[in-house]
Parts: structure tokens; sequence; C-alpha cells
């Protein structure tokens, strides 16, 4: 599990991107990948897969 924070989430679009603490990274998220419902600068843990365009955050849940 990684942590991180969500630097934004588009709710009526359903994606956004959460910055990784530990790299700085941005990881892609999108509403499937959510086990609870976020909000800009939320902290957040995380798993990271590869999708289609790159990695992508699921089972996405607040601290």
């Amino acid at each position: 599990m990684s942590t991180g924070t969500v630097k934004f989430f588009n709710e009526s679009k359903g994606f956004g991107f959460i910055k990784e603490d530990d790299s700085n990274r941005e990881i892609f998220v999108h509403v499937s990948g959510l086990k609870d419902k976020v909000r800009q600068n939320d902290k957040v843990t995380f798993n990271v897969v590869d999708g289609k365009k790159g990695q992508n955050a699921v089972d996405v849940q607040k601290i």
C-alpha cells in the first residue's frame, strides 16, 4: 500500500490524480478505483496497477 494526497478529483468526470508521498509522482485515479468518496487534499492509501495508459491508483481509501 502507498500513501498520498488527492491533488484533484473531478466528481462529474469521475477521475483525478493522487500525489504519492514517497516519490511525489502523480498517479491517475478513476472513480472505479475508489473505496471511499475523495476530495482535494484528502490523505489516502492506495495500490498501483498498470492500466491501458499508464499507472492507476486502485483500492483508494481515506486515512
